[in-house]
């Protein structure tokens, strides 16, 4: 399971992904979690099972959900309470439920 993670620079989820990370851990769930800047956004996707973009760059959903779905990988933005918080089982949960069409 290969979950890439959106931000404005790819950096302000850095700590969202290490809590992911640890969350996939604890539960055995075998997965790569990333995180790149917007600009690098159209590179990563093909190496994604799903795309999930932080708060500060939602606008960008609808152009995302349509190249997504061009590759079959699904796109949508994280709770902005989840990502406040850095709940990274939540988030965790959230892509999961993506990639299996839940």
């Amino acid at each position: 399971m290969k979950i890439l993670l959106c931000c404005s620079a790819g950096m302000s989820t850095s700590l969202l992904v290490s809590k992911m990370e640890a969350s996939a851990k604890s539960q055995g769930i075998d997965c790569k979690i990333w995180a790149v800047g917007s600009t690098e956004i159209n590179e990563q996707i093909n190496h994604a099972d799903v795309l999930l973009l932080g708060p500060q760059v939602r606008y960008l959903l609808a152009q995302l959900k349509k190249a997504g779905a061009e590759k079959g990988i699904p796109v949508d933005s994280i709770n902005p309470r989840h990502y406040g918080l850095c709940n990274g089982e939540e988030v965790l949960k959230q892509a999961i439920h993506l990639i299996k069409g839940e």
